[in-house]
């Protein structure tokens, strides 16, 4: 596949085959597949992203995590620069949960650019999802915590994306979680110069 259209339809086709059986968390129980697609979607219109790899990236990203897809399979069919943005932000699922998270928040700060970029819209879709609709048994207690980490795993993408880091912001806000950020003037890495828009 050659056009970057067929490159993003392949991923798309590919994570929604692996996530076929899988919900989201909420009372809804909202197809799985809808996230990655939002992920992407964050990226191409909120950042102003046009990096195909990165795009393809945020579409595969949950397929090692959460489905039986291994990193030879990804390199296989969607190269190297893909496979190693998915590894970088995907978790060791051996690993005790507090351990995963704990994590997240020290190796924030050592992700390559476009890796901070995919993590950083993955956290803006999921608390975005939780502000609209915690998942089901979740207390408010909960729910606070999980914007309390976030913001830990936030603060070392700073600099990454105004657009990204603005929105969350916003969000902490309406939360009463998190600290400010300050986003770093110039362009996001990935987006062919724009820095893209805020809205959501």
């Amino acid at each position: 596949m050659d056009s970057d259209a067929a490159r993003l339809l392949d991923a798309a086709e590919f994570a929604a085959q692996k996530h076929r059986e899988q919900r989201r968390k909420d009372p809804e129980g909202t197809p799985f597949i809808n996230h990655p697609i939002a992920v992407a979607r964050i990226l191409a219109c909120e950042a102003g992203v046009t990096d195909i790899e990165l795009l393809q990236a945020a579409l595969l990203h949950d397929t090692v995590e959460d489905t039986d897809t291994t990193f030879a399979e990804l390199e296989a069919r969607f190269g190297s620069a893909v496979t190693g943005l998915v590894r970088e932000v995907t978790d060791d699922k051996e690993l005790p949960r507090a351990e995963r998270k704990r994590l997240q928040v020290e190796r924030a700060p050592g992700r390559s650019p476009r890796a901070k970029l995919l993590q950083l819209a993955d956290k803006l879709h999921n608390l975005r999802d939780i502000a609209r609709c915690p998942p089901a048994g979740w207390s408010p207690e909960r729910v606070q915590e999980y914007f309390r980490w976030a913001a830990q795993v936030v603060s070392g993408l700073r600099g990454t994306s105004p657009a990204l880091e603005a929105a969350l912001e916003r969000l902490w806000g309406e939360r009463g979680a998190g600290p400010a950020l300050e986003p770093a003037p110039g362009p996001a890495p990935g987006t062919g110069g724009r820095a893209g828009r805020d809205s959501q």
